[in-house]
C-alpha cells in the first residue's frame, strides 16, 4: 500500500504547527480565562455599519461584489487607501505601489516565497512575531536574531554587529523583518530617532526592511513616530521598506483583508505569486473596507476601538502591579493588543503552563516568539479580547500560579 505521506514536499516538511492555535486547543475547557489569543474584541466590531454597508454595495456594485476580481486589488479600495496613507502617515503613492491581500498572513507567505531561498539568514527581532517566523521557516529561512530591550526595541549596535558577522561570512542576507509599533509580542515601539538610524543601517548594508503594521492605528497615546517606509523614501529614496498593512484589528478580522504598499518591481512579482494562490482578495470584503474609508467611518470606529482597549490595558496593568510578587517585570505598552512579562531567570513560563491551566487562566509561552528557543522566563498577555472581570480575575489566578511556582523553586 502507498503511504501518499511519503510523498509530501520539503516545504511543507518543514512547516509546523503555530504554538498559539495549538495552545487554544487547550484553552477551550469552560471557566478557563485566556490572555492566550491576538483577537480583536468582538463588542467593538462594526456590525450595524457592516450589515448597512453591504445592501449599499450590493444595490451599486453587486455585481462586481460577486464577481472575480483582479489580482492586484480593486481600485476602488486603492483609491480610498491611498488617501488614507496621505493624510494619515503623510505618504504619497499609485496605486501599482498597492497589492491588496487576503490579510497580511498572505502578504508574509509571499514575502517568504518572493524572498527565501533555503539557508537564506533572515534578521527578525529576538522576540518576533511567531506567524512570521512559522512562514519564513517554512521557506528554510536561517534566522539570525538581533537582540532587543523592552523600552524601545531592537538594539541597534547588536543589528549591525550582526550585519558586520553576516558580510564577513560572505553571507547573502534577504531581509530585517521588524514590528515598529506595539511589536507582538512585547507591545514595544521604536522611537524616531532609533528608526532613523535602522533606515541608515539598512542603506549602509544594503538590506531591505519588511515592515509589518498591523497594531500602528491602535495608539493610546504619544504622537506616532514616521513609518520606516515614509523615512526611507524621504530621506534616501531607495524603496527599500516592504510595509504590511491590515484590517483585523481595526476593522474585522474575518473580512482577511490586508494590504502590501512597496515598490512597483516587488508589488508586480507580488501579483505573480498571488495569482497562484488564490487569484484575488474577495471583492466583496475589499468593498467594505474601501466603503468603511470613504464614509469616514473608519476613523470614527478607530476612536472607539482605542478607548475601549486603552481602558482594558489600564485595567491589566493596575491588576498586574496588584497580585504580582516581587521579580515578575511587564511591558507598558502605548498602544496595541498586548504586553510582555517576565518571570525571575530561574523560572520557566514553559514548565508553568499546564499549571496556570490549572487555575483555570491561559498565555502565550514566550519561548515560541523566540526564533533561538530563548525567553523560557517570559509570556505574552493580550488584553484586547478579555472582560474588565476576566481581567482582574485572570491576572489573580496567574499570580497565585506564578507564587506556586515560586515556593517550589
Amino acid at each position: 500500500m502507498i503511504d501518499i505521506v511519503k510523498n509530501i514536499a520539503t516545504t511543507p516538511r518543514r512547516t509546523k504547527a503555530s504554538v498559539i492555535r495549538e495552545l487554544l486547543k487547550l484553552t477551550n475547557k469552560p471557566g478557563i480565562i485566556s490572555f492566550a489569543g491576538g483577537l480583536p474584541d468582538p463588542e467593538v466590531f462594526p456590525y450595524d455599519f457592516i450589515s448597512d454597508s453591504v445592501k449599499r454595495i450590493m444595490d451599486k456594485n453587486g455585481k462586481i461584489a460577486l464577481q472575480y476580481g483582479p489580482t492586484e486589488g480593486l481600485m476602488e479600495l486603492k483609491e480610498e487607501f491611498l488617501k488614507f496613507l496621505e493624510k494619515e502617515e503623510g505618504i504619497k503613492a499609485k496605486p501599482e505601489n498597492l497589492l491588496i491581500t487576503t490579510a497580511s498572513q498572505q502578504a508574509l507567505d509571499m514575502v517568504g516565497r518572493l524572498f527565501i531561498d533555503a539557508s537564506d539568514p533572515v534578521l527578525v527581532e529576538l522576540p518576533s512575531y511567531m506567524g512570521a517566523l512559522q512562514v519564513f521557516k517554512s521557506y528554510g529561512a536561517d534566522f539570525v536574531g538581533v537582540k532587543m530591550n523592552d523600552v524601545d526595541g531592537i538594539e541597534i549596535d547588536d543589528l549591525e554587529e550582526r550585519l558586520k558577522w553576516l558580510v564577513s561570512q560572505d553571507e547573502h542576507y534577504k531581509f530585517l523583518y521588524l514590528i515598529p509599533d506595539f511589536q507582538n509580542p512585547t507591545g514595544v515601539t521604536i522611537p524616531q530617532e532609533k528608526r532613523k538610524k535602522i533606515i541608515e543601517i539598512s542603506n549602509k548594508y544594503n538590506v531591505a526592511i519588511i515592515e509589518d503594521s498591523p497594531y500602528r492605528q491602535v495608539r493610546f497615546e504619544s504622537k506616532a513616530p514616521d513609518m520606516l517606509y515614509k523615512l526611507d523614501k524621504d530621506t534616501l529614496k531607495t524603496d527599500n521598506v516592504v510595509s504590511l498593512f491590515t484590517i483585523s484589528k481595526t476593522f474585522a478580522p474575518g473580512l482577511r483583508v490586508g494590504i502590501v504598499l512597496a515598490n512597483e518591481q516587488i508589488i508586480r512579482k507580488m501579483v505573480i505569486l498571488k495569482q497562484s494562490l488564490d487569484l484575488c482578495t474577495a471583492s466583496l470584503n475589499q468593498l467594505l473596507f474601501a466603503d468603511f474609508l470613504a464614509s469616514g467611518e473608519f476613523y470614527k470606529h478607530v476612536e472607539v476601538v482605542k478607548k475601549v482597549y486603552k481602558k482594558k490595558k489600564d485595567a491589566m496593568l493596575d491588576v498586574l502591579q496588584k497580585y504580582m510578587p516581587e521579580g515578575v517585570t511587564w511591558t507598558k505598552p502605548e498602544g496595541g493588543l498586548f504586553l510582555w512579562v517576565k518571570l525571575p531567570e530561574y523560572m520557566s513560563a514553559d514548565d508553568m503552563f499546564e499549571d496556570a491551566i490549572k487555575e483555570n487562566v491561559a498565555y502565550v509561552i514566550g519561548s515560541a516568539f523566540h526564533c533561538d528557543g530563548s525567553g523560557k522566563n517570559t509570556m505574552r498577555l493580550n488584553f484586547s479580547y478579555a472582560t474588565m472581570d476576566e481581567i482582574e480575575e485572570g491576572i489573580k489566578r496567574l499570580a497565585t500560579a506564578i507564587k506556586k511556582r515560586m515556593t517550589h523553586k
